[in-house]
């Protein structure tokens, strides 16, 4: 099956997943992960790119960006990769790629679905056994949205504005949020949309992504296959 081409329209968040190659680490040191942070931070401001949410994992990284510009989140990951590799593969004298291919992205609908994706990045260090309240992991946007933390490349989005007037009845919200486990089928939603390339909300949503972006996000249903005519000589292939 032909992988989907990526989609990033300006102004529609976009939930993006990087991960180290055959999963090795892409991260060994407190120093790298300061490092990745910078080159992104430094490349979402040359590029035009809001960070919304962030998680940097051992092995991968969860990201939710919304580009000001075309092409924007390309962009970006292209000059994290170009210099972060570069400073990873001299830190550990080490040579070749350190990124399972192209990283994958799946644009998402900002009402309903928004928080909950947030939520599903900020909660990874949860899920992995690392912790067991997302504040105590520092390499994540929870803190900024729950604790009122500031941080340079952190730009929040609207629906995180619209939880509160102000930042601590914005922070007392959103931690109110996470009192609720996030749905099981949420997270599946979450991780097949990010997986195969396809939006992430309502059939609407998904419909209006296509004629946005003239590509289809519904998975088409594989047809059966087609019956072998046997061959004349087929007693002698056996």
């Amino acid at each position: 099956m032909p992988r989907i081409s990526r989609q990033c329209p300006i102004g529609l968040p976009v939930h993006v997943i990087q991960r180290g190659n055959n999963r090795q680490a892409c991260f060994a040191a407190n120093s790298d992960l300061k490092a990745y942070a910078h080159w992104l931070q430094e490349g979402a401001t040359k590029f035009g790119v809001d960070i919304h949410a962030w998680v940097f994992m051992t092995n991968h990284v969860h990201l939710l960006l919304t580009p000001t510009a075309e092409k924007a989140v390309s962009q970006l990951m292209q000059y994290v990769g170009r210099f972060y590799v570069r400073f990873f593969n001299f830190q550990y004298q080490r040579t070749g790629t350190l990124y399972e291919g192209r990283f994958k992205s799946s644009i998402v609908q900002t009402r309903e679905y928004l928080l909950a994706c947030q939520r599903y990045i900020e909660l990874n260090p949860v899920r992995a056994g690392m912790v067991t309240d997302p504040a105590d992991y520092a390499w994540s946007s929870y803190r900024a949205h729950a604790l009122g933390c500031a941080v340079r490349m952190w730009t929040p989005h609207t629906e995180y504005l619209a939880l509160g007037r102000n930042q601590k009845s914005r922070s007392r919200a959103y931690r109110a949020l996470f009192r609720t486990a996030l749905a099981q089928e949420r997270i599946s939603e979450i991780r097949h949309a990010a997986n195969i390339g396809l939006a992430l909300g309502t059939d609407k949503f998904k419909k209006e992504v296509e004629q946005l972006t003239g590509q289809c996000q519904q998975l088409r249903k594989r047809g059966p296959k087609p019956k072998l005519k046997p061959h004349p000589n087929e007693e002698f292939l056996l």
